[in-house]
């Protein structure tokens, strides 16, 4: 599984980060940073409620 990030959307808003912390960063200057791009399938229905809470719809997961 990849974590995927559409930078032209993202806007830095954090939601991913509240979700699942451990694979998302927000930095300073409000890029977000993805911290393991390519989690193991234990942590699927973690990373789907981060992507689902995306208000902007920049993430997706790719298998």
């Amino acid at each position: 599984m990849k974590i995927v990030v559409d930078r032209a959307k993202c806007e830095g808003l954090g939601m991913c980060e509240a979700m699942a912390h451990e694979f998302f960063e927000v930095q300073d200057d409000g890029t977000m940073v993805v911290l393991d791009e390519n989690p193991g399938e234990e942590h699927r229905t973690e990373l789907a409620a981060a992507v689902d809470a995306c208000p902007v719809l920049a993430l997706s997961l790719k298998d």
